[in-house]
């Protein structure tokens, strides 16, 4: 009796992301690092996916693997880093092939989470022709390319889930923000297409969208008047930070999350309703 008691004892409860294979797109820093610590919390092994940043990429894979106190032997990494810039198909298709190799699995959910911005706001007038570009090609085709690629490769029949990230700034429309909001816009009507694509997969497709959230992306170019006016319009009277979200897509990316499909959830604390 003490035999069993002892083993019921051992045994762990099963994680709800236990052992599914997550891409996070632009996990280096800022949100998509918080989600990927709070979906690798859950039990889920990481692809971090990062751009160009690799120390902060390794560093961070260093801490979820530490946490998940691998050891030994033949186990399995619980993270990985893969440098890839998701505006490539062939990046993002690597993304997919790194995982299965390094997880001897398919993936389960993939979060897009990639993003650039114009840190000098300027008017629709006064943007550079290349800087438009730079925006479209990463946000627009980024998520395009990694929205095809998860569309034919994750897994069918349950659990497989799309996560796109968006902004609140496309129910704003703010002015000087034309290139960026036009950028995400297209991401969350793709979003919208995805999920009535995807029936009969098991997969879902959903978006979230937050408001400002204080990372290094939200405070570059902004003065600090800028940054109070934010936190003065918010009804919690704080920035966002990035738990904030990173909870939002850990429900997404779990069994409790099924029902949650071609939606567009703005995580924004009421700045913007």
């Amino acid at each position: 009796m003490a035999t069993s008691e002892q083993h019921f004892q051992s045994q762990s409860p099963s994680l709800p992301l236990q052992d599914r294979v997550a891409i996070v797109t632009g996990s280096s820093r800022g949100i998509g690092r918080e989600i990927a610590l709070h979906l690798a919390s859950l039990g889920a092994r990481i692809i971090v996916n990062y751009a160009s940043n690799s120390s902060l990429a390794d560093s961070l894979v260093a801490q979820i693997n530490s946490d998940a106190d691998v050891g030994g032997g033949a186990a399995l990494p619980r993270a990985i880093a893969v440098r890839g810039d998701v505006s490539d198909p062939n990046a993002v298709k690597a993304l997919f092939d790194s995982a299965e190799r390094a997880f001897e699995s398919a993936v389960h959910i993939l979060v897009n989470s990639a993003g650039v911005t114009d840190s000098n706001y300027p008017t629709i007038a006064n943007t550079p022709l290349e800087d438009f570009d730079r925006i479209i090609s990463v946000n627009t085709r980024g998520s395009f390319l990694c929205c095809k690629e998860a569309a034919n490769q994750l897994v069918r029949g349950g659990r497989g889930r799309i996560i796109l990230l968006s902004s609140s700034t496309v129910a704003a429309l703010r002015p000087t923000m034309g290139s960026y909001t036009a950028s995400k816009a297209a991401v969350e009507a793709m979003t919208h297409i995805l999920a009535k694509e995807l029936k009969g997969t098991g997969i879902t497709a959903n978006c979230v969208a937050p408001g400002p959230i204080a990372t290094e992306m939200y405070f570059a170019g902004r003065t600090e008047e800028q940054v109070k006016a934010s936190i003065a319009a918010s009804p919690l009277n704080r920035l966002g930070e990035p738990k904030d979200v990173a909870t939002l897509v850990g429900f997404l990316a779990s069994d409790a999350g099924e029902w949650v499909n071609g939606q567009v959830i703005r995580v924004n604390g009421g700045y913007i309703s």
